[in-house]
């Protein structure tokens, strides 16, 4: 997926359109090579708000692209113009990997490409994407949601959760974190997540939480439970719950699981440590234990992950000896 292309036209939210730019056009060198190649892709000069912007191609240059990326769309109420829905179909039907940002699920709707599919948008206009295309089944309380060629994000925040996610996908774990650090935002919100919490996030050190996080870190190799992190947050376990999902939108073992699946795929993608040695670093405790949360989770193998991975960042050795993965 080295090629990714902006698909935009005037009415387009440049929240999105910058996230996208700022992602897939970031300067990586020696982090990961080669980088993504990122063209902005339009019929003609775009105007989003009070800035104009100058596409590189003409939207006839979409189906040449790996991944085609449509930011958030302004206006949902009226159709998108055609010209962007005939560039995007035909894109898909080249084989690219359709991505939209928040409201731009409703160009890949009026596509039809999320027909039959699974797909998500911000959460205030899930009802007006349900009532516009049936066809498409709208789960309003995910961040993103990944249907192999066709992805969706909710808003905002949740359209860089999917970008981190491609990049996770297409160069693995520790270089997707490399930029989230770069970046300085969250290196991993599940897709599964919700999209809005009870109470508003706070500030990464100015909660109840903020203390707790890096001490669990610091401990994926021990078995700890959620009695173990409450413990340590001095609350009681049904108090510890109510903050996690205020804080994360997800549980404690959730979010524990989370980070032990993080991990291992770092390890799987920077070490030659065996599945039983990373089970182990990761509080798995058995290599059939992990196996079993990673293929769930990540959707492949360990060993198929770090072949994967492995063979972007170095050439395959001819004699592993004792590093092979069991």
């Amino acid at each position: 997926m080295k090629t990714v292309a902006l698909a935009v036209t005037d009415g387009m939210l440049h929240f999105e359109l910058a996230l996208a730019c700022e992602v897939f056009g970031a300067d990586m060198t020696g982090m990961a090579d080669p980088w993504y190649r990122l063209s902005v892709c339009g019929s003609s000069a775009v105007q989003f708000g009070r800035f104009r912007l100058e596409p590189d191609h003409g939207l006839d240059h979409l189906p040449s692209a790996d991944t085609v990326i449509v930011p958030g769309w302004a206006d949902v109420d009226q159709d998108p113009p055609a010209g962007l829905i005939d560039a995007v179909r035909a894109a898909h039907e080249a084989g690219a990997r359709l991505v939209s940002l928040c409201t731009g699920a409703f160009v890949l709707a009026a596509a039809g490409l999320l027909d039959g599919k699974r797909a998500t948008t911000h959460w205030a206009h899930t009802r007006e994407l349900t009532q516009r295309y049936p066809g498409v089944t709208v789960d309003p309380d995910v961040l993103y949601v990944d249907n192999g060629t066709v992805l969706t994000s909710a808003g905002k925040a949740a359209a860089m959760d999917l970008c981190l996610h491609l990049v996770r996908l297409d160069h693995g774990a520790s270089v997707a974190n490399a930029l989230a650090r770069k970046l300085v935002v969250p290196p991993h919100r599940d897709g599964g997540q919700a999209q809005f919490v009870t109470t508003p996030v706070p500030a990464p050190s100015n909660h109840p939480l903020a203390e707790l996080f890096p001490w669990v870190i610091e401990r994926l190799d021990r078995p700890l439970t959620v009695e173990d992190l409450a413990r340590r947050a001095r609350m009681s376990s049904r108090h510890l719950g109510r903050h996690f999902k205020s804080v994360t939108g997800t549980t404690p073992l959730q979010w524990l699981l989370t980070q032990r699946i993080r991990h291992a795929q770092e390890l799987l993608e920077t070490t030659d440590d065996t599945v039983d040695t990373i089970a182990l670093a990761t509080g798995m405790g058995t290599a059939a234990t992990l196996r079993r949360h990673f293929n769930r989770t990540v959707g492949v193998p360990p060993d198929a992950y770090r072949r994967t991975f492995r063979a972007r960042t170095r050439p395959a050795s001819t004699d592993d000896g004792q590093h092979r993965t069991p």
